[in-house]
C-alpha cells in the first residue's frame, strides 16, 4: 500500500552503502542498494528525499566523526548504517571501543524518532579468504548490532544464514563487495525489514549452480584484487582517501522512475530508479 507522505532517508557508512560493486549510474556514480532502497521507499511513500554520506574504506569512528553530524542535521525518518566491517579487517580490533562508536551512531537518530537499520555481516567463508580469517570477529560484530536492536530500538536484523548472501553470485569479483544481484537483494531485504511489501523469495539464490572457480580465476583474483588491497594496507592507505560523499544533500526521488529492466536473477527483473 502506498502512503501519501514524503519520507526522508539518509545512508551513512562505508563502501557497502556507497554502492561499490553495483552497476554504476550513467555518469559513473556508484549506485548500490541504498539508491535502490530509496526508489522502493519512493514507491511506498509519495516520494523520498534521499542523501548518501557513505565513503568507501571508512572505519566506524570515521563514519561517526565525518558523517554523523551532517546526517543528523538532515532530520531523517529512516537511517541505514554500514560500519564495522573495515574495523574487523584490521590487524587489531578494540571491540569495546567499536561497540561504543556504533552506539554513538545510533542514539542521536533514535532520540529524534528515526528508524535505524544495520546490515549484518554474512558468512563469507566460502566466498573469500577474508571470511575465514574474520569469522570470530564477524560474530562479535553482529552481536553488537543485535544488542543495539535489543536495547536501543534498532530495526531487527535480517538473517543472512542460508540465503543468497552466501552465494558467490551475490558478490563482486573482488569478493569483498556485493555484485548487482547482491545489491538488489539487499535493498529488497532492507525494504522488508522496514515494513514495505516486497516480492517473496528474495532471500533465495538464483537457480542453477554458481560458476566454478579455477586456477585461472584464483590467479586473477589474487593479482587484480587481493594483492592491491594488501598493498594499500601495508602502505597505510585507504580506498576512501581523497573521496567525498556521492549525495551529500537531500535529493528528491520520484516513484516509478525510469526502469532499465536489468535482470539480476529475480523473477520480473530489477527496477533501477532515477534520482532527480
Amino acid at each position: 500500500m502506498t502512503t501519501s507522505t514524503t519520507v526522508t532517508y539518509v545512508a551513512i557508512g562505508d563502501s557497502l552503502s556507497e554502492g561499490v560493486g553495483d552497476v554504476p549510474w550513467p555518469d559513473g556514480t556508484a549506485r548500490g542498494w541504498t539508491d535502490r532502497l530509496a526508489g522502493l521507499l519512493a514507491d511506498h511513500h509519495a516520494s523520498c528525499d534521499y542523501a548518501n554520506l557513505a565513503v568507501r574504506g571508512y572505519q566506524a569512528a570515521q563514519v561517526r566523526d565525518r558523517q554523523l553530524a551532517a546526517a543528523v542535521a538532515l532530520a531523517p525518518d529512516v537511517v541505514t548504517i554500514t560500519a564495522g566491517m573495515n574495523d574487523i579487517l584490521r590487524p587489531r580490533v578494540d571491540f569495546d571501543a567499536l561497540a561504543a562508536t556504533l552506539t554513538d551512531l545510533v542514539l542521536p537518530f533514535r532520540a529524534m524518532g528515526a528508524r535505524v537499520l544495520f546490515v549484518p555481516i554474512p558468512d563469507i567463508t566460502s566466498i573469500s579468504p577474508a571470511g575465514r580469517l574474520t569469522l570470530p570477529r564477524r560474530l562479535r560484530l553482529n552481536a553488537i548490532y543485535q544488542r543495539l536492536c535489543d536495547e536501543s530500538g534498532v530495526v531487527p536484523l535480517t538473517s543472512t544464514t542460508d540465503t543468497v548472501f552466501e552465494d558467490p553470485r551475490a558478490w563482486a569479483e573482488d569478493r569483498l563487495h556485493l555484485s548487482p544481484l547482491g545489491h538488489e537483494r539487499l535493498a529488497t531485504g532492507a525494504a522488508e525489514a522496514l515494513g514495505l511489501e516486497v516480492e517473496p523469495g528474495w532471500q533465495s539464490p538464483p537457480p542453477g549452480p554458481p560458476p566454478q572457480r579455477t586456477l585461472r580465476t584464483e590467479a586473477a583474483w589474487w593479482s587484480q584484487h587481493a594483492t592491491p588491497w594488501i598493498g594499500r594496507r601495508l602502505r597505510g592507505r585507504s580506498s576512501g582517501d581523497g573521496r567525498s560523499a556521492k549525495r551529500p544533500v537531500l535529493t528528491r526521488v520520484a516513484p516509478d522512475a525510469d526502469s532499465l529492466g536489468l535482470d539480476h536473477g529475480r523473477p520480473g527483473g530489477t527496477d533501477e530508479r532515477t534520482v532527480r
